[in-house]
């Protein structure tokens, strides 16, 4: 993160991209279902971009923030999921994939929305005397590049019940797709473990067992720099 921010504002920095990247990742899957013939979001309130309606006290909030404070290789969090009946989307297999997909899209979506509106701050936050509102502004966008990309690359691995997973089911041909989909509790054993037991597993043992990192910080960091070099920032 470029050093135009004091340190006491550096969580508040990430409170708001967090909070929006999260919960407008799941308000996307109940648009996108709703527009294609599921009502079950809709009826539940939950085709809506107010971030108050999809917040998990702990996935959210408490989660996120004590990876940032505990200083983690990488920031995590969930909303509450937007239930979809796939049997009533027009077409089902498709639809799924679809609906799937709208998550990391609008993460996609918001951190190339956020570079676009760090650009014009590039030249006052790269001044030599930079006023602190401006500072907290630019902070707050360019941490939002960095959330979105992490987000839409760690969703988009091919396990389920990830939105990867889930896009991948839909696109396998039928029977492969159906046995794949029984792996979906298998699949979150495996999430929760990588995310958790193996770097735990590795600090005990002394050993380095991030495995989300080439995983996912690598193509995320990539895919961020992408968006920053947009904005002009170094």
């Amino acid at each position: 993160m470029p050093e135009f921010l004091p340190d006491l504002l550096l969580i508040s920095a990430w409170v708001v991209p967090v909070l929006l990247a999260i919960t407008l990742h799941e308000a996307a899957h109940g648009f996108v279902a709703w527009k294609l013939g599921d009502q079950t979001a809709w009826m539940l309130g939950r085709v809506t971009f107010n971030p108050i309606r999809h917040i998990d006290p702990f996935g959210t909030v408490i989660l996120p923030g004590l990876l940032i404070l505990t200083g983690a290789p990488i920031l995590f969090g969930f909303a509450k999921p937007v239930p979809v009946n796939g049997a009533n989307l027009r077409n089902p297999r498709f639809g799924m994939v679809l609906v799937a997909a709208a998550g990391p899209g609008i993460n996609l979506a918001l951190a190339f929305v956020s570079a676009l509106l760090l650009t014009p701050l590039t030249p006052i936050l790269m001044g030599d005397e930079v006023d602190l509102a401006w500072r907290w502004l630019g902070a707050n966008l360019y941490n939002a590049i960095q959330i979105n990309c992490v987000l839409a690359v760690f969703n988009l691995l091919p396990l389920l019940p990830l939105d990867g997973g889930r896009i991948l089911a839909g696109l396998l041909p039928r029977p492969l797709g159906i046995r794949f989909a029984r792996t979906e509790r298998a699949g979150l054993l495996i999430l929760l473990g990588v995310l958790f037991i193996l770097p735990l597993l590795g600090l005990v043992l002394g050993f380095h067992l991030n495995i989300l990192g080439p995983l996912v910080g690598l193509p995320a960091e990539w895919l961020a720099g992408q968006f920053v070099a947009l904005t002009g920032l170094q």
